[in-house]
């Protein structure tokens, strides 16, 4: 979808006076809160939510020399979205540049570090206040900025248009409850979106919210999560796990959130009379939460086996709590049958396209507004099973488990329904190909 001519006017002269007024104040806001960001980032650590050592990225401070040349920076803000932009990182490499990537996640930071190619960095992002942005860029100097998705930070939006340097959002979304909540700070969402240099959205409907918001360059390139390569998995882990579940019936409670953990425990004691000897993975969308997950099962009087702490997959274990880092590849592999988590819980939910291409029966919740037109093409492809609770959660997973055949099906269709929606990768290279060719092109 492409803008009108009139939005590919210059946006300084039909911002809104009130829009800029209240940037301004966000920008006061901000130097106001200075003082307390030591704190707030301290507690954080405490946390686990940061790394201590690394704090000072936040500030904007590079903890590594910027390197000769030409320098992208992209940014990502957790993991899903850093798996999603790595093939597009990796294609910017080959064409010349260094990449500055950064995240906000102590997660995401992991998953960088593993999939980063040779010629980028992984910096934490800085907060978005003046000093610690403007600091950031006086020391990276990029010719552009790539934010991820709905990575929307009106502070380093206004001073890289200060450094005329062109802001892309790639893979844009915008959920209908995000562009609600815009519209109702309509002249501050104008200020900012004006400013976005070109918005490439993940679907028409994605390209309408950010054109209404006021983004005057927006094309649909589809959704780069279409493109990402199954995730990997070492082959001995996978034929060791394999063989530590033996023939027991199992299935993955994947990305699960703070209360959902208690369906998914009540779920298996529903399961275990029909199914002996049933093994249930779960997997917390944070690792940190292992030990706070662990004591729901156990006060539930399901056995735990817990992979952080090395513990060995018996075959007394009710629960295999695999609260590590980067190893759904891994166990997507060994589960013919997922859950996807954030689903059961007002969350909006998890990227289902992980597990469909590794061949998974994909299952959820009703909350699944962060993923919505995926859903929509895997129910249509095999029709949704009714899950609220912990009884459909057990009836769905249940009823795969007795007729294999029906849980395969349901993943060939899954597959079968994403295969046409790929492409996005190479239709949002063509689309950047101006500010990969021209060191000083501008909207």
């Amino acid at each position: 979808m492409r803008s009108s001519n009139a939005r590919t006017k210059s946006w300084a002269g039909d911002v809104a006076e009130p829009g800029n007024l209240v940037f301004g104040a966000y920008r006061a806001l901000g130097f106001a809160l200075r003082p307390a960001v030591p704190a707030m980032l301290a507690l954080r650590a405490r946390r686990g939510k940061e790394i201590p050592e690394r704090l000072g990225e936040r500030y904007g401070q590079a903890s590594v020399a910027r390197p000769a040349g030409r320098v992208a920076w992209v940014h990502a803000a957790s993991v899903g979205e850093t798996n999603a932009v790595m093939p597009l990182v990796a294609r910017l490499c080959e064409r010349g540049f260094h990449v500055v990537f950064t995240s906000t996640t102590v997660t995401s930071a992991g998953v960088a570090a593993r999939r980063l190619p040779r010629n980028a960095i992984h910096q934490f992002g800085p907060l978005d206040v003046v000093t610690y942005v403007d600091r950031f860029l006086a020391h990276w100097q990029p010719e552009f900025a790539i934010f991820v998705e709905s990575e929307i930070w009106p502070t380093v939006i206004s001073r890289l248009e200060r450094r005329r340097t062109p802001l892309i959002i790639v893979n844009g979304r915008l959920s209908e409850r995000s562009f609600r909540a815009w519209q109702r700070l309509r002249f501050f969402a104008r200020a900012i979106f004006s400013r976005i240099g070109l918005t490439l959205a993940q679907s028409q409907e994605d390209g309408a919210r950010f054109g209404a918001l006021g983004a005057p360059r927006v094309n649909v390139t589809g959704n780069l999560k279409f493109d990402v390569p199954p995730l990997a998995a070492e082959a001995d882990e996978v034929e060791r796990l394999l063989n530590d579940i033996g023939q027991r019936a199992v299935w993955i409670a994947a990305s699960t959130h703070p209360g959902e953990e208690e369906i998914v425990a009540e779920a298996h004691r529903l399961m275990r009379a029909a199914h002996p000897g049933l093994l249930t993975i779960v997997v917390p969308r944070h690792p940190e939460r292992g030990d706070a997950v662990r004591a729901i099962f156990a006060e539930r009087r399901l056995s735990v086996a817990q992979r952080s702490r090395g513990e060995p997959l018996v075959r007394e274990a009710d629960v295999y709590l695999a609260d590590t880092l980067g190893e759904l590849g891994l166990f997507y592999r060994v589960a013919p049958i997922a859950f996807l988590g954030g689903s059961l819980v007002p969350t909006g939910g998890q990227n289902p396209i992980e597990p469909v291409r590794l061949d998974a029966a994909v299952l959820h919740g009703p909350h699944i507004h962060n993923f919505e037109e995926i859903y929509r093409h895997l129910d249509s492809a095999a029709p949704a099973m009714a899950i609220a609770d912990a009884g459909g959660l057990a009836a769905a997973v249940g009823a795969l488990i007795a007729n294999p055949s029906m849980a395969a099906a349901r993943a060939r269709a899954a597959t079968a329904a994403l295969a046409p929606l790929a492409g996005a990768l190479e239709a949002t290279l063509a689309a950047l190909d101006r500010y990969l060719t021209s060191a000083a092109a501008l909207p």
